[in-house]
């Protein structure tokens, strides 16, 4: 800084308010901002806010103006720098360059943000920063900044040099007036003109935790401190280091230490829970007044009640089971009760004492059922018995599964067979090659060859997929009636094989209007298979000519018409239902090529904490009803139903086998619409998104337990927000390490997308289709998985543009490319001798590599090991998880949120879309 200062009646005032998102430059995730004005050779700085992206400083900046016809012609530099303390030194953060003709009176001025600019094409920027400049014609402005000598100070402007000097002076020779004016500029903050500054506010249990933004004296706009809210648009809000990072946890697991035994039990990573369990099995010897009616059983423990279906009481069998978390129990005393249909009258009763009930341990067999003889109303011994057994164990009990569970009580009856936990498989799929050649005598209508110019093409169907062949040409060499296409499509199936293949033989007679001359129906089970590029041999069949009225059901077989297809199920190729670089399993179809698991993949799903509400159930406050859906290669699991809560504990374990290390497994959490029955009744039922977890095995070291609490984070149209923390325990144990190293020198993918590779794009469609086939086959298991579950596991709409993507891209991109700008800055610098040092060093190495060209290979491989074992100290500890910053989730605009939550078609203006 020169030490010029205002010294004419009117002054340019620059106020820096504040910045948001800056880019982080400290190699530790953050950066030390300050910033630098420039006007007319006089230079000016804010104060250093230490490790802060979204800094605030408040600070006024006084300029003299020479001459004020001149302004318009003039610029305002504006320059913010992150402070390198190591080397005194500083980084370049980005640029704002504000034209005079823009700059207000005062009283007339207001903030305004701007974007922050590159200094050259390959510089690594981003973030905005709130400025508010004006010109004041007070002869005294009070300044808040940094003198040349990087003291802050506050005070009037002076009008002299001679009077800046005076100050400087003073401030040396007595350091106590630098504490005084740091405290005068506390003071003094509250009344600076359009200061923003954010003030905590205490959240609610359960709640996002919100800031709010002052401007002036306006009033607060609340914004959450994900960037969601009304006031998301500001683009300027507190985002916490800590609100979206992977935390550490230390659960109690297996009811003991981790280092316990693994083969102690099998339920060893997640937390022990307790239940009471009631199998009431059946009862007989019942009699009452008219007999031959509908009894049931009645499971009573304080204030929870459980019932059993409705039998015959001439044959009342249930076995039906009964969990009462331990938690819950109010009661010392648990009764079984056998009713006559919805009677409030008893049949008979039995009771246990809780002090008296057994305890079993897994894996002891199950306790059997006894015959127990129940009392009457009047507590007499009745000739009615009912077989009934109790005990308390943990959720590793095989009744846990199939259990009716207490806090479950609440639910209704076509509700009760969602909220149980399952394994579900997915399908094995296939890909199904067609390659239809040519045809043969192609009979018109009447069952006479073609006399005019006809346009044919094959369609090939199999189940909802459909493809058609281009319409066949004109051949010197053919006749009008014989279309030759030679082409291949691809499908998807899956076993078991249900489908037909179709191909029928179209000729386009109008617009839009295509009539089918011949088609041929084969299943697809009886389809060659093959696991290898070797081609199976191609046949001609027969097509079935359908005539006159389309209703008409008979087929005529037309001789010597018939099509030359080529059809084969290919086994060596992995059919992509993920996408591949999210994808859980890369095996081929074919199970001869499978190779052997290299080990085993643990997880405990032990709950969620902090869970947004997503529905209001009777008219009560927002609730979550919470389950858990996991999925790696073909095994999908989902947990139990919560209901009710915002803080769920499930405490499931669960078990995959590994083939592959570079794979990941992929958790979602969903809300249960099943359980409400208003949502039933009146439509489709959907289960709502809460998020989604994504762990790569090739992350995890071996057999070492991973428990954190990994935060869900949802991209809304107002901005990502966190949905709550998702608490799981992980453990991947290698079987031999030689087999898992020697999977890293494979190939991703199967030997057949290598020798005959698709493009991207069909890739793309035959995901899709998969997803599709995958979809259906879950739906119509029991419980049903939906289809809005699966898409959202599976990324349906990863292929979808938005501009937010784009722009994480580029930067992506960009990174990339400044590895090879870096190296050629080195390069510069070693050829113009800025540094002298590594010049020589550089000089002697290329000489000594010249002289010695053996030596070029080892010393490379010494450079590759010795940077290898230096960066193996730093690696990461834990897993790696989303990161908002690098996804641009945290920046986005709320027009790309607009443009990227817009459907499609859109519904937005012709005027919107084009902006």
């Amino acid at each position: 800084m020169n030490g010029t200062v205002a010294t004419g009646k009117e002054k340019l005032v620059v106020e820096v308010i504040a910045a948001h998102n800056l880019m982080p430059k400290d190699g530790e995730g953050s950066s030390s901002p300050f910033v630098e004005v420039e006007f007319e050779n006089q230079r000016h700085r804010t104060q250093v806010k230490r490790k802060d992206l979204n800094p605030i400083w408040n600070e006024k900046l006084v300029f003299h103006i020479k001459d004020v016809a001149d302004l318009p012609y003039r610029a305002v530099e504006v320059n913010v720098f992150n402070e390198r303390r190591s080397s005194n030194s500083r980084n370049f953060l980005g640029k704002v360059r504000v034209s005079g003709s823009s700059i207000a009176k005062e009283g007339k001025e207001g903030p305004q943000m701007y974007t922050l600019d590159k200094r050259s094409l390959f510089s690594h920027i981003r973030g905005e920063i709130t400025l508010k400049l004006y010109v004041s014609t007070r002869e005294e402005v009070k300044q808040v900044g940094i003198d040349n000598n990087g003291v802050m100070g506050t005070g009037l402007a002076s009008v002299s040099t001679s009077g800046f000097s005076k100050k400087k002076k003073m401030q040396q020779q007595n350091p106590a007036l630098v504490v005084q004016q740091q405290q005068l500029v506390q003071e003094n903050k509250p009344r600076l003109q359009g200061q923003i500054h954010a003030k905590p506010v205490e959240p609610k249990p359960g709640e996002l935790k919100p800031v709010v933004i002052t401007t002036g004296p306006g009033p607060a706009v609340p914004v959450s401190s994900a960037g969601g809210g009304a006031g998301a648009g500001l683009s300027l809000f507190s985002t916490g280091s800590n609100e979206f990072s992977l935390k550490e946890t230390s659960p109690h697991l297996g009811g003991g230490p981790l280092n316990k035994d693994k083969t102690s039990s099998t339920y060893d990573l997640v937390e022990q829970m307790q239940y009471l369990y009631v199998r009431v099995v059946k009862a007989r010897d019942i009699s009452f007044f008219g007999g031959g009616g509908e009894i049931m059983a009645e499971v009573k423990l304080g204030n929870y009640r459980g019932v059993t279906k409705r039998v015959s009481s001439n044959h009342a069998d249930w076995d039906q089971v009964f969990a009462f978390s331990k938690d819950c129990i109010q009661s010392s005393m648990v009764e079984v009760v056998v009713k006559e249909g919805n009677k409030d009258d008893y049949l008979g009763r039995v009771w246990f004492d809780l002090n008296e009930v057994p305890r079993r341990v897994p894996p002891d067999s199950q306790l059997a059922p006894q015959w127990h003889r129940m009392e009457d109303k009047k507590g007499d011994k009745s000739n009615g018995e009912v077989m009934v057994s109790i005990w308390f164990g943990t959720q590793a009990d095989e009744a846990f599964a199939e259990a009716w569970h207490s806090k479950a009580a609440n639910v209704h009856f076509d509700g009760l067979c969602s909220i149980k936990s399952k394994v579900y498989l997915s399908p094995k799929l296939w890909y199904l090659r067609v390659s239809v050649i040519e045809a043969q005598d192609v009979l018109g209508e009447k069952g006479s060859t073609l006399l005019r110019y006809p346009e044919l093409s094959a369609k090939v169907q199999v189940g909802n997929q459909v493809s058609r062949t281009r319409i066949s040409g004109v051949s010197p060499n053919r006749s009008l009636s014989n279309p030759f296409w030679n082409e291949d499509f691809m499908f998807v199936v899956a076993e078991p094989f249900e489908d037909y293949l179709l191909v029928s033989v179209e000729d386009r007679v109008g617009p839009g209007r295509d009539e089918v001359v011949g088609r041929v129906l084969l299943p697809v089970m009886a389809v060659e298979r093959r696991t290898d590029d070797k081609q199976v041999v191609s046949r001609w069949f027969n097509l079935d000519n359908h005539f006159g009225n389309p209703a008409e059901t008979k087929l005529v077989t037309g001789f010597g018409s018939r099509i030359h297809l080529r059809v084969s199920l290919d086994g060596g190729y992995h059919v992509l239902d993920e996408a591949t670089m999210y994808s859980s399993d890369v095996r081929p179809t074919a199970k001869q090529l499978w190779k052997a698991h290299i080990g085993v993949l643990e997880m405990g799903i032990l709950g969620a904490t902090g869970l947004m509400p997503v529905k209001v159930k009777d008219g009560k406050g927002g609730t979550t009803d919470a389950y858990c859906v996991a999925k790696y290669g073909q095994k999908w699991v989902r947990t139990r139903t919560v209901v009710d809560s915002l803080s769920p504990k499930w405490n499931e374990q669960y078990t995959w086998e590994v083939f592959d290390p570079c794979t990941v497994i992929t958790i979602g959490v969903f809300d249960n619409c099943r359980t409400d029955k208003n949502i039933i009744t009146n439509g489709v039922p959907r289960d709502s998104r809460i998020g989604k977890v994504r762990i790569r095995l090739s992350t995890l070291e071996s057999d070492r337990v991973y428990t954190h609490s990994y935060p869900l984070l949802m991209l809304h149209p107002s901005g990502v927000k966190k949905m709550g923390e998702l608490h799981l325990a992980v453990r991947f144990s290698c079987a031999n390490m030689g087999n898992m190293l020697h999977m890293y020198t494979l190939p991703l993918l199967p030997k057949m997308h290598y020798v005959q590779p698709m493009s991207v794009n069909q890739l793309e469609s035959l995901r899709y289709q998969a997803m599709n086939v995958v979809a259906s086959r879950l739906s119509r298991a029991e419980p049903p998985l939906g289809r809005e579950v699966v898409e959202y596991m599976l990324d349906h709409d990863s292929h979808m543009w938005s501009m937010r993507r784009s722009k994480a891209n580029f930067f992506r991109l960009m990174s990339v490319i400044s590895g090879l700008v870096a190296m050629n800055r080195w390069f510069e610098s070693m050829r113009n001798w800025s540094k002298p040092v590594y010049s020589s060093l550089f000089v002697a190495t290329f000489l000594i590599l010249v002289a010695l060209p053996e030596l070029i290979i080892p010393a490379t491989l010494l450079y590759m090991a010795t940077m290898g074992l230096w960066r193996y100290r730093f690696r990461p500890r834990h897993p790696p998880h989303m990161d908002t910053r690098l996804s641009h989730a945290e920046s986005v605009y709320p027009d790309e949120l607009d443009e990227e939550f817009d459907s499609f078609p859109t519904s937005r203006s012709v005027d919107v879309v084009k902006m």
